[in-house]
This record gives structure tokens, C-alpha cells and sequence, in this order.
């Protein structure tokens, strides 16, 4: 375990893929494609939750199935073909259809992002239980820092990669170039994770005789571990802040002048708070302090929705946008640490699936966001945003380390 060479593969499959996805971060660019194409606001929060969430109907059949799989590689191998060539398609359809069929694109950017996302139901399933196979507790805070602090700057670079394709070509081709250009950037890393050296399990689970089985099983085991339940219900709860992330964006369009500069200086600035904040997030988790990690990210998520509610200059969303960088780096080490202290080698599938199935309903959250803004307006979003953000600051402190 904790081979140096394993190490470096998680932290470059991290860093390309950061760099492939950040080209239609669901808070900035992919809002404004949508709403070029004539997209409503509640078509935002879907595709935004699409690329987000629309794995989760796949994740506990994912499970189900791995359970008696010695290794996981060749099935995730799958998975990285299937969302690169579901990227790819993103991109094609922009620039062939995008001019003179905005309806047909819109179908086309939905289409792939749920191939991609649907495909990543599997994906998370076998990376996780790679990632719990091949590092130790201790060291796995530490390699998953280093790579969330390379996505980070992953994402820096192509912030910056967005602003010179928006700045110098026109819509919609750019919004494509973006996608076909991304598709072979994410494509290193999956090749890097791909040649990994994963060990073969040797404490698997017998696979049930049905699925349905195996839903009472895991239905069972949620029911008996309260400190699961704890769990599921701060990280579920700390999503909320999606109901009005993918619209600040667009609250912003409306108050000050954005370009693609500005708009690549916000993509910039997100994955610099992530990056810096990694050096926090790792130590705490290093010494154990994932309680407090999320503790701390939740609270980030609150300043930066009090923010984005008084804003009315660039500096003032560079700051949200820097929070929120941050605080999603917080969160998401602190509940990978979380369930995999928690899970048993042998039920380790079955922990990640039901938290993932569980908290991924937060995605989703960005539909909610958008049938508010449509029926109401931005004062009520994100105050039931801070309604529900608060809630999950006090399960948080509940959690166990």
C-alpha cells in the first residue's frame, strides 16, 4: 500500500481531469451555455444537477455487483472510455448544430452529459474501493489533499484556457472548442489512473441472488450504524448550497458587466481557493480532524451565499466564488475520510454506494434552486438556500471522527 507511483497516477488523474470538467463548471460556463441556447432557468438547475448527480440511480446496482470483485480496474477502465467519447460528443454537436438548431444542441448537451454522468455511477464505485484498497487511512488524507490541491490548479489553468477560447472566438463555436479541446485533456488522466497497480481483494462478499436482496441488506445496515446516518445527513444537507450556486452567475450577468475575462477570472479565482485551501484540509485530515473540516467548509458555504446576497461588484463574487472553491474541497475530504474509517474491507462497496446514493439527492438541489428563482426571486433563493445550510452546520456537530 501507499506506492509512490500510485500516488502520482491518482494526483495526475486528478489534475487532467480537473482541467477537462472546470470547461463547463455547472456555476459558471455551462449556465451561460445553456442560456444562450434560449434555456430557461429551471433548464440550467437540471443540467446543472445532470452533470452533477446523474449518477446515483446506477450506484447501488454498481455496488451489488462489485462486491465479489477481486479487482476493479478493467470495469472503471470502461467507464473512462464511455465518458470521454460522452464529452467528445458534447463538443461535435455544439459546433455542428449550435447556430441553426438551439433546440437539437440543448438535446445533444443533455444527452452527453447524462451518458457522462450516468457513466460515473460505476465510476465512483470502482474508484473508491481502489482508492480504499491501494492507501492506508493515514496516508490516504494526504494523497487526496495532493490531488485535490493539482485538480485545483488543474482548474486554474483551465479558467484560463476558458477565457482565451471565449475571448477570441465567437459563441457558439467557442462553447464547442471548449468541450472537443477538454475531451482530450481529461483523456491523459484517465490513462494515468488506468495503468495504476491495484492488488486483488482478497475480502470479498458473496454477491446476494437478487438485487432486491441486497436493497433490503443495505437498507438493514443504514437502519442499524446511527453514525452513518449522521453522516448522510450533514454531507446530504451541506449541497444545499447548489439551490443557488448555478444562479449567482447569472445574478451577477445582470448586475455588473461580465466578458470572458471576467467570467474566466471567476473559474480562476474558484479553483484558487480550492487549491490554497487543500494545505488546511489536508493537515486537519492528516491529524485526524475531519469533524472539523466540515465544520469549517459548511461555514464557508454560509459567508459565501451572505456574500453573493449583498454583491454588486467582480471583487465581491471573486471572493464567493473563492469560498466556494474551498469549502467543496472541505467537504468532500471530509466525508470520503469519514465513510471509508467507517465502512468494514468486506461492506466497504456498500458504505460508499449508500452514502453516495444518499448525499448525491443534493445535487439535485440546483432544480429547487431554479423553480425558485422561476416563481419567485433571488432574495427567496438564497435565503432557503441559508435555511437549509444551517441545518447541516448543526449535524456536522454530531459527526465522530
Amino acid at each position: 500500500m501507499d506506492k509512490l507511483s500510485n500516488h502520482i497516477k491518482n494526483i495526475l488523474h486528478g489534475f487532467f481531469l480537473a482541467i477537462g470538467t472546470t470547461i463547463a463548471e455547472p456555476s459558471t460556463i455551462l449556465p451561460l451555455i445553456v442560456n444562450y441556447f434560449g434555456g430557461s432557468s429551471m433548464l440550467v438547475g437540471f443540467f446543472a444537477s445532470l452533470l452533477r448527480g446523474g449518477a446515483i440511480v446506477v450506484q447501488l446496482f454498481a455496488a451489488f455487483q462489485a462486491q465479489s470483485y477481486q479487482k476493479m480496474l478493467p470495469y472503471l477502465r470502461r467507464v473512462f472510455l464511455i465518458r470521454f467519447l460522452a464529452w467528445f460528443f458534447i463538443g461535435i454537436s455544439i459546433v455542428v448544430f449550435g447556430q441553426e438548431h438551439p433546440n437539437l444542441t440543448l438535446f445533444c448537451i443533455g444527452l452527453g452529459l447524462f451518458i457522462f454522468s450516468f457513466s460515473a455511477g460505476f465510476g465512483a464505485i470502482y474508484f473508491k474501493e481502489i482508492i480504499g484498497k491501494i492507501f492506508t487511512h493515514k496516508f490516504r488524507g494526504k494523497t487526496m489533499s495532493y490531488r485535490q490541491f493539482f485538480s485545483a490548479l488543474g482548474g486554474l489553468i483551465s479558467g484560463s484556457l476558458a477565457a482565451v477560447i471565449l475571448q477570441n472566438y465567437e459563441a457558439p463555436q467557442s462553447f464547442g472548442y471548449l468541450f472537443i479541446i477538454s475531451a482530450f485533456i481529461m483523456g491523459f488522466g484517465y490513462l494515468a489512473f488506468a495503468t495504476i497497480d491495484e492488488p486483488i481483494k482478497v475480502e470479498t462478499t458473496q454477491r446476494e441472488n437478487s438485487f432486491k436482496k441486497f436493497l433490503n441488506n443495505s437498507f438493514l445496515l443504514l437502519q442499524q450504524d446511527k453514525e452513518l446516518q449522521v453522516q448522510l445527513k450533514t454531507f446530504l444537507l451541506a449541497y444545499s448550497y447548489l439551490i443557488a450556486l448555478p444562479f449567482i452567475i447569472l445574478d451577477a450577468q445582470q448586475k455588473i458587466h461580465l466578458d470572458g475575462v471576467a467570467i474566466g477570472t471567476l473559474i480562476t479565482i474558484q479553483m484558487v481557493g480550492a487549491m490554497i485551501s487543500n494545505f488546511l484540509w489536508g493537515y486537519l485530515s492528516s491529524q485526524g480532524f475531519n469533524k472539523i473540516t466540515a465544520n469549517i467548509a459548511i461555514g464557508m458555504h454560509i459567508t459565501a451565499i451572505i456574500v453573493a446576497f449583498l454583491a454588486s461588484s467582480l471583487y465581491e463574487y471573486m471572493l464567493v466564488f473563492f469560498l466556494v472553491g474551498a469549502a467543496v474541497d472541505g467537504n468532500r475530504i471530509a466525508s470520503g475520510n469519514l465513510i471509508l474509517a467507517l465502512a468494514p474491507p468486506k461492506k466497504r462497496p456498500v458504505y460508499i454506494a449508500l452514502q453516495i446514493n444518499v448525499i448525491s439527492f443534493g445535487l439535485f438541489f440546483s432544480i429547487v434552486g431554479g423553480f425558485i428563482l422561476h416563481f419567485f426571486s433571488y432574495t427567496i433563493l438564497y435565503s432557503a438556500t441559508l435555511v437549509v445550510l444551517f441545518f447541516a452546520l448543526y449535524f456536522s456537530l454530531k459527526l465522530k471522527d
